[in-house]
């Protein structure tokens, strides 16, 4: 019997990474065949690869996981990954073959590989209705990140979003910084910020995001420039006079 296929569909890399690497420790008679990033590329691999198992975000760019998933009904087992309990829950109650919530759990990813195992010789179930119902919830939900899984040496650690203190671009990369540690983002300052609340996180200069939360201090400098002050760490962050207007309900 043919080992069976799987196409991962997640556009956040490193989450892909652990999801490939977690399969492989689990599962590791499971081909992946192709790891895609946006919902065209996931449509894309269906027509080529025809797997037997989607793994599908729901949240994706291009077509989301819901078209895609209602544009593939009944050609492959569906496993939803999601970051909000309220989807999973739904999807999983309406008929779905199974979900996986973000942080990534080995237990939830060992019974997720238990159920497909089971339901792999039967067909792929009928998606239509989840799809609906998900539509209808997708507008309630907050489009920003609550967590990121970020690289550490070797390892990938995941941060809640409401531990960052700062992130301060790095050419084309993004330094991320929090009250005890730092990582480094293979994501431009520009494309982290479009994922994070504006409301929490204000971008204060070209190359500096900071969680208003974290703000401990706010300075004037000798040259009347504003400089911020996060709590845990000693370093100023330049206020540029485009987002000084930022500040003048909190001075």
């Amino acid at each position: 019997m043919t080992a069976p296929a799987a196409v991962i569909a997640e556009d956040e890399p490193p989450i892909r990474q652990e999801i490939r690497d977690t399969l492989g420790q689990l599962w590791p008679d499971l081909r992946i065949v192709a790891e895609v990033g946006d919902g065209v590329e996931a449509l894309a691999a269906v027509e080529r690869f025809r797997p037997d198992v989607f793994f599908l975000d729901i949240q994706m760019p291009g077509l989301d996981g819901l078209t895609v998933a209602q544009r593939l009904n009944g050609r492959a087992h569906v496993v939803f990954i999601t970051a909000f309990d309220r989807y999973a829950v739904a999807a999983f109650e309406q008929g779905a073959l199974d979900y996986v919530l973000k942080p990534i759990s080995i237990p939830r990813l060992s019974l997720t590989i238990e159920r497909l195992r089971a339901r792999l010789a039967g067909p792929p179930a009928d998606l239509s209705r989840i799809t609906e119902l998900l539509k209808d919830m997708a507008p309630a939900e907050s489009k920003y990140l609550k967590w990121l899984t970020v690289p550490h040496g070797s390892e990938l650690r995941v941060v809640a979003v409401a531990e960052i203190s700062y992130l301060r671009a790095d050419t084309k990369y993004t330094t991320v910084v929090t009250p005890h540690d730092s990582f480094l983002m293979n994501a431009s300052l520009r494309q982290m910020r479009e994922k994070l609340d504006p409301q929490v996180f204000w971008q204060i200069h070209r190359s500096v995001v900071v969680n208003v939360g974290a703000i401990d201090t706010i300075y004037r400098s000798f040259r009347g420039t504003l400089e911020v002050k996060v709590k845990g760490h000693d370093e100023l962050l330049p206020v540029s006079a485009a987002h000084v207007h930022l500040f003048r309900e909190l001075r």
